[in-house]
Parts: C-alpha cells; sequence; structure tokens
C-alpha cells in the first residue's frame, strides 16, 4: 500500500481521535489537530551539498575511548513541543495512532542514511510489499554491493543493516573484512526491526562487536520517550567489550511533506525549530544515559545538524557517527558539525563494499573494544578514565566488565593483566606479575587486603615495588618477592622505621598470627615486628639480642614479648632491649644477655645497671642452687639470691676469691648476706654472709670470720678498730672442741670447756 493511499484510507478515522486531544493542544502547537495539506509554497529544503564541494577534514586519530561527561543540553520547557501535540505521545489516542502509523509507513520503516545514494535509489523504486521475516523486504535493493567499492585507507571496517537487508549471511560479511555491526531496532514508538534478532546476535555468532540504533521521528513523540522505547527493544547496553553503545540517527524526515493518518510530518526538521530539536536530543540522551549508563552516539549530517539545530555545539559528550559519501576515495569526512573535533564512525558508501551502508571506525580495533566497553557512568567510565592514565602497561582488553564482586565491584581483563573497580575505591590496576599473584593468594578483593586504591608504583629502594589497598599494600623487591603488609599496629610500627628503607627493609613473610596470647608477627630483611594486645608492635632486629631472645624461646621463652625497640648508645657501644619479662642487655665486650625481672636485676639496678660496679651481665641466671638460690655473672663479679637472703653483689676481688675458694653457697659461709663493705680501718673491706664475714686489708688480705666463739670474742673486742686488728689466719680446729684464730695484734683460742680467750702479741 503506498504511502498516500494509506493516509486517503486513514485520514477519516484518525481525524476523529485527534479531535479528542484537540483541546490539549498548545496554542503554539507545531502539530495540526486535523488533516491538513503542506502549507502554500512549501518546498523541501536543499539536498545536502555533495562532498566534493566540502572542504577536506584530516581523519583524526582514534577518538578517547571514554569522553568526560560534558554537561548534556538543558531541557528547555519553552522549547519543547507539546506531548499532548505529539501522535504518538497522546494519552488518549497515541496507541491506536502508533497502530495506524505502523500499517502506513513503508515495510521495514525509515531507512538510515536518507541522503545516501542507496536510499534515493530505493524512493524511485516500485512500493514494497511487507516482508516475510527471513527474506530482505521487497525492492530494497534495486543494486547489489559493489564488493568493490573504495574503503578509506585507515580504521577498521564495518556495517549497518536494517530490515532491508533481511537475515544477513554474516560468515560473509566477516569474511569480506567487517569487524562491526550496527542494527536497527526501533523507530519513533511504533516499529521494531522484523530481522533484529537474526541481525543482532548472528554479527556477533562470527565474532563481530555490534550495536543497535533507533531512527528517530522526533515530532512524533517526546524523546524519552522513544529512548526508554529503543532501550526496551534492543537499544540496551552493557560494558561487555562487545556491544556498542546505542545511537540516536537523527536525520532528514523520511516522512517530509506527508499526512499520514491526519498528522501532517512537516519539513526535513520535522516542523521543529532549531532550540526545539536541540531541546529533544538531549531529553533522547539523558534518559539514555539514566537507562544504560552511557550518552548515546549521535548519527547524523552535518548538513542536517546545520540545519535543524542551528549548527548546536552542545553535544561534545555524545560521539559522533557522521554521514558523508565521496564520490571518489577518501580519507576525510569532510566538514563536521559544531559539536564535534572529531568524529568515531564514518558512514562512507551506501552501495558497498557491504550489505547496507559501509561504515570505519576511527581508530584501531583495540580502540574499538573499548569504545564498546566504556561508557559515560560508573564503573564503566572510572574503567575508561583509569584506561586513558594507565592502559599502556595494560595493553588492550581480553575481556569486557564483570561486575557481581563484592562490595558492588567490577573488573576487567587485559593483556597485562586487570582493572578493579568498586564503588569506595574507584578503578586500579593489577598488573601481571608478583604483587597480582600474592594478592590472588589472599583472595583477591575478598581477602584482607580488598580492593586496589593506587597503581603499581616502582622505583623503590633495591628496585622494589608496591602497591595500596584498602587492607594494607603489597611490596616486593627482587631480593625478597612480593609479601602484604596490613593496615595495623605491624605496619605502623614498620612505618615508624622507614618502611623498606629503615633498618627493617622488605617483608619477607606475611603477618602471621595465632601466637601466645594472641600476638602476630611478621618477618622482614633486617629483622621482625612482634605484636601483642597487652605489649603493642615492637621491632626485634637481626642481632645477637634477637638472637638470645629467640635462645629462650622467643615470646614463649622467659623473657614473653618485647615491650620496647632495641637502643643503642650505650656504655661501650652497648645495646639492650626490654621485654615482658626482662631484658636483653648487649655490648661488644660481652655479647647479649637477659636480664630477668626479679631481685637479681633490681640489685644489678640499684648498682647503676651497666654503668655500675658491675658492668654488663656476662652470663644468663642460672637457678637452681643450693636453698634455691640463683646467680649471674657479670663484668665485674656476680649477683647471688636466696629465699633467705636476697640478691647481694659478690664483686671480683680477695673477698669473693676466698669465697670461692670455700665453696661459695655450698661451703660454710654459705650465701652472702651483704655487698662487700669498704672504707674500714687502714683500707679494709668486709662481706658478710649467712655463715659469718670475710674480712680484708691490704696489709692481712682476706680471710674468714665465722660466726661462733672466736668472732664473738673478735666482736666484743672492737673487731679490727680493737687491739687485735684484722685476721691474719682463717680459723683453725685440731679437734671440734678446740680452735683457734690469728689476727695482726694475737690469737683467739677457743675451747668448749672454757670458751674464747685473748693471747697479745
Amino acid at each position: 500500500m503506498s504511502i498516500a493511499r494509506a493516509g486517503v484510507v486513514l485520514t477519516v478515522v484518525l481525524a476523529l481521535m485527534l479531535s479528542v486531544a484537540g483541546a490539549a493542544h498548545s496554542e503554539n502547537a507545531v502539530v495540526p489537530t486535523g488533516p491538513v495539506q503542506a502549507p502554500a509554497g512549501a518546498t523541501a529544503p536543499k539536498a545536502a551539498p555533495t562532498p566534493s564541494g566540502i572542504p577536506a577534514v584530516p581523519a583524526s586519530t582514534a577518538p578517547s575511548a571514554a569522553p568526560s561527561p560534558a554537561p548534556s543540553p538543558a531541557i528547555d520547557p519553552q522549547a519543547q513541543v507539546s506531548t499532548q501535540a505529539m501522535p504518538g505521545g497522546n494519552p488518549l489516542s497515541g496507541d491506536l495512532m502508533k497502530r495506524a502509523m505502523l500499517q502506513a509507513i513503508p515495510a521495514g520503516g525509515a531507512e538510515m542514511g536518507q541522503r545516501s545514494p542507496r536510499v534515493l535509489a530505493n524512493k524511485v523504486s516500485v512500493a514494497r510489499a511487507a516482508p516475510a521475516k527471513s527474506q530482505a523486504v521487497a525492492g530494497a535493493l534495486p543494486m547489489a554491493p559493489d564488493t568493490g567499492h573504495w574503503t578509506p585507507s585507515f580504521g577498521v571496517a564495518g556495517q549497518d543493516v536494517s530490515a532491508y537487508q533481511g537475515n544477513v549471511d554474516w560468515t560473509s560479511q566477516w569474511n569480506q573484512g567487517s569487524r562491526f555491526a550496527y542494527v536497527k531496532a526501533s523507530e519513533g514508538n511504533y516499529y521494531q526491526n522484523e530481522n533484529f534478532s537474526q541481525q543482532y546476535n548472528g554479527s556477533r555468532n562470527v565474532g563481530m562487536t555490534r550495536g543497535a540504533y533507533h531512527f528517530a521521528i522526533p515530532n512524533w513523540s517526546s524523546g524519552a520517550d522513544q529512548a526508554r522505547y529503543f532501550v526496551a527493544n534492543g537499544g540496551s547496553w552493557g560494558p561487555d567489550g562487545y556491544t556498542l553503545p546505542p545511537v540516536l540517527d537523527i536525520e532528514y524526515n523520511p516522512y517530509e511533506g506527508q499526512t499520514i493518518g491526519g498528522f501532517y510530518f512537516g519539513n526535513v526538521c520535522y516542523g521543529m525549530s532549531a532550540s526545539q530539536m536541540v531541546s529533544w536530543i538531549a531529553d533522547f540522551g539523558n534518559t539514555v544515559k539514566a537507562l544504560v549508563g552511557r550518552y548515546p552516539v549521535i548519527y547524523s549530517t552535518t548538513d542536517w545538524w546545520r540545519t535543524c539545530t542551528g549548527n548546536s555545539a552542545s553535544f561534545s559528550a555524545y560521539p559522533l557517527w557522521i554521514a558523508s559519501y565521496p564520490s571518489a576515495a577518501s580519507d576525510s569526512p569532510g566538514t563536521l558539525p559544531a559539536s564535534w573535533g572529531q568524529f568515531s564512525l564514518w558512514q562512507y558508501s551506501s552501495t558497498g563494499p557491504f550489505q547496507g551502508d559501509s561504515n570505519i571506525w576511527n581508530g584501531d580495533y583495540a580502540s574499538l573494544q573499548r569504545f564498546a566497553t566504556y561508557g559515560d557512568s560508573d564503573p564503566s567510565y572510572s574503567f575508561g578514565a583509569a584506561y586513558s592514565s594507565y592502559g599502556g602497561k595494560l595493553g588492550n582488553q581480553t575481556s569486557g566488565i564483570a561486575c557481581g564482586l563484592s562490595n558492588g565491584g567490577c573488573y576487567q581483563m587485559f593483556q597485562g593483566g586487570a582493572m578493579n573497580w568498586s564503588p569506595g575505591t574507584g578503578a586500579h590496576t593489577s598488573l601481571y606479575g608478583a604483587i597480582r599473584n600474592a594478592w590472588a593468594s589472599t583472595g583477591f578483593e575478598n581477602g584482607p587486603l580488598g580492593y586496589p586504591t593506587s597503581e603499581q608504583i616502582c622505583g623503590q629502594k633495591d628496585g622494589g615495588c608496591y602497591q595500596m589497598f584498602q587492607g594494607g599494600a603489597m611490596n616486593w623487591s627482587p631480593g625478597t618477592g612480593a609479601h602484604t603488609s596490613l593496615y595495623g599496629a605491624i605496619r605502623g610500627t614498620w612505618g615508624s622505621t622507614g618502611f623498606e628503607n629503615g633498618p627493617l627493609g622488605y617483608p619477607t613473610s606475611e603477618q602471621i598470627c595465632g601466637q601466645k596470647d594472641g600476638g602476630c608477627y611478621q618477618m622482614f630483611q633486617g629483622g621482625a615486628i612482634n605484636w601483642s594486645p597487652g605489649t603493642g608492635a615492637h621491632t626485634s632486629l637481626f642481632g645477637p639480642i634477637r638472637g638470645t631472645w629467640g635462645s629462650t624461646g622467643f615470646e614463649n621463652g622467659p623473657l614473653g614479648y618485647p615491650t620496647s625497640e632495641q637502643i643503642c648508645g650505650q656504655k661501650d657501644g652497648g645495646c639492650y632491649q626490654m621485654f615482658q619479662g626482662g631484658a636483653i642487655n648487649w655490648s661488644p665486650g660481652t655479647g647479649a644477655h637477659t636480664s630477668l625481672f626479679g631481685p637479681i636485676r633490681n640489685t644489678w639496678g640499684s648498682t647503676g645497671f651497666e654503668n655500675g660496679r658491675l658492668g654488663y651481665p656476662t652470663s644468663e641466671q642460672f637457678c637452681g642452687q643450693k636453698d634455691g638460690g640463683c646467680f649471674q655473672m657479670f663484668q665485674g663479679g656476680a649477683i647471688n639470691w636466696s629465699p633467705a637472703t636476697g640478691g647481694q653483689l659478690s664483686t671480683w676481688g680477695a673477698i669473693r676469691n676466698l669465697w670461692g675458694s670455700l665453696g661459695y653457697e655450698n661451703g660454710r659461709l654459705g650465701y652472702p648476706t651483704s655487698s662487700e663493705i669498704c672504707g674500714q680501718k687502714d683500707g679494709g673491706c668486709f662481706q658478710m654472709f649467712q655463715g659469718g664475714a670475710i674480712n680484708w686489708s691490704p696489709a692481712t688480705g682476706a680471710h674468714t670470720s665465722l660466726y661462733g666463739g672466736i668472732r664473738s670474742m673478735w666482736g666484743s673486742l672492737g673487731f679490727e678498730r680493737g687491739a687485735l686488728g684484722y685476721p691474719t689466719s682463717e680459723e683453725t680446729c685440731a679437734t671440734s672442741a678446740s680452735c683457734f684464730q690469728d689476727f695482726q695484734g694475737g690469737r683467739i683460742s677457743w675451747r668448749s670447756d672454757t670458751g674464747a680467750s685473748v693471747a697479745y702479741r
């Protein structure tokens, strides 16, 4: 049925339908309420200038995969056509008008490229019959595709098709070199492509990247209405890497000057002003973005854009698909509309080499994949922005964006690794290599590190690299491999030492927990960091102090966990470190030795630690002695302890030597009960023991003074201050009942029957 005949048949019925909504029409509506003829004297606008008359513009480089979302043009309420006046948007008569329109238009609807050679040839062909769904629209191909048609010297070849091409032999098109396809999905809000499934899925099945386009009829219904219709009927999009963004085909009115069903379709601009057209396009684009996450591609010609939008410069956020048909081989589509400085796609031929229209993508195949992947809303926008910054390290994508990860995250695979995104972190790279492998071993984003929060940063000490994550960092060097550094006390302490630039260097293990008292540790090139709830985190540097701590059983031994760092700069170049159970002290001359909290350490402390008479420890604390006693050796002597006597010094010298000759605490004197006390008569000293004393003077040397009758007599005479002076011998007994001891001034004899007596010299 011809368009004219359809209009005559439906005029009377549809006029009645339209009259129902007439009262709602604006006084300024561009659509009349009943059948009207074309305005007297109205003529069609001039055809698009021939491409040969347009100044050549060199083909641009590949467009950026995801342009930063520029604000979409504001929808001017004053510029909008009343949806009540639009036949496809009238709530009272809309459904009837849609059915009437669908019956009246050519089978297959409007063809893309209304001023292309092929479509112009079709317009003079015989009236079309409705197609069977497996065949092309009758009379749609007055000429076979010219498979030898010239092609631009750059880009990726592709095509667009509609119902006019029927069921396409996609394998043949692939073999000819086509790598992407756009398929008509819808028109207005009344038409869906009968061959859409075969064309859309068939192109994908042979490996093509494909997408869908919508032929806009702006004076039929609102931009938002047609956008929703398009998205619901094939125009959706997702960042899978092989679905091209949806397209708005906005061009010459295919029903220019015609009245269908009582509705006059207007001129090439659909009877709309430039401001109305700009608002309609923005309405469509904003709705598509809200529904699928990116602005649609705009398909148009420079001539139509200038004529019908006033050459609007407000749509730079929308990729451009320019239609221009040079009559001879060319690498330029000519001057572009004002919104764009470059084009993404170019429809350069409607007659070959491919079925439908032939197109070129302005870039390489990898950039075409990115174009199919990165949109204007997250997550795809962030992926695109990150790729623009760091894509050189990733190489080409090997997958689209896959979502459904923990915390709403997504990822995408590349030749050189992956990109991971979450709402809380944004998109960051994860390059193949040791850091990614180590992250994988922790469970990727499901493990303790979570998502990356930075890129991999190299050029660190010893050629190392690191990458930050939600839960910490991953550090790598050639000498250590990659290891985690989780946020918390251990990482905080490592940081306080200067990270890898400090004495610990790089981590050499993961953080290992489940230790005594709920503790954790992590190994580093220069030692370890140990943590427990009761002590916090402290370093344990490789060296003699750590070696000694290890010999005691680390945190499981008597020292427990460190409670301080290693502190050096002590006497004689010494160092020490505090622990729950005491300290470890080291000096070059003595090595490292423990100093456990308790009476021996307290006694040592009372002398001034290493700065006092005893100096540094030279042994550990030895217990299990007589009467449950303990001792520890020092540079200047020893400290001896028993439950009955406490801790007492036994400094090197004559007194200790004599005590030692008698068997130390195992001899008659037992344990010291005092330290050595000097400043006595003639420069003498003495030390008290459980069994008596040892007295020393320069003139007499050291001699014992055992508790008993002889010492009692000596004491009664004033000890060394009396006439007898210092002992000059030990106490000597012939029998248990008879003993004597010599002194500087005489002798004291003792008998069991007579007691003690003195014989002066």
